[in-house]
């Protein structure tokens, strides 16, 4: 029996999260801290308002993020220059160092990963995941505005497909 692309897809999203746990054990490290950390490497220095706004999560979410990160040593809080009601959070130079070495590892891995493919074949994977990518974007957005539609009507009347629709009936 052929496995369909979307339960592949799934087991890929499945072995990043595994060896993302493995390389950060003992860390203090999960995804969402490295995203924070990840975020923060790239922006500099922000406020924990940024912060959410930048990585798509509540304030009270990015607050037990960075209380996490800042027990383990990842981050620290410094006043902030012009408002004194408001903090900083920046990296911390070890963590400013993890998150450089970051792209090297990245860039390893994607050579591994794509020297498991024909050489010929390379291209068209790299189009046909793009394509997937771009296409389950469209999706999603297309999802949260029927949502969002929905919110406004509680009728339903404005209810369209949505893309954990069409993967739950994929499953």
């Amino acid at each position: 029996m052929n496995q369909l692309l979307l339960d592949r897809l799934l087991q890929i999203a499945d072995l990043f999260q595994k060896d993302m746990a493995r390389a950060f054990a003992g860390t203090g490290l999960t995804t969402a801290r490295v995203q924070l950390l990840w975020t923060l490497h790239h922006a500099g220095p922000s406020t924990q308002q940024r912060l959410a706004r930048l990585c798509e999560v509540t304030p009270r979410n990015i607050t037990g993020l960075v209380d996490a990160l800042e027990a383990s040593g990842h981050v620290r809080r410094t006043p902030h220059p012009t408002d004194r009601r408001a903090v900083l959070v920046e990296l911390t130079p070890s963590a400013a160092a993890t998150m450089t070495q970051m792209p090297n590892e990245h860039a390893a891995l994607n050579a591994t990963l794509v020297g498991a493919v024909a050489p010929e074949d390379r291209d068209a994977v790299e189009r046909g995941i793009g394509m997937i990518a771009a296409h389950l974007e469209l999706l999603v957005a297309q999802a949260v505005g029927a949502q969002t539609a929905e919110a406004s009507d509680p009728s339903g009347a404005s209810a369209a497909p949505t893309a954990a629709d069409t993967t739950a009936a994929a499953r």
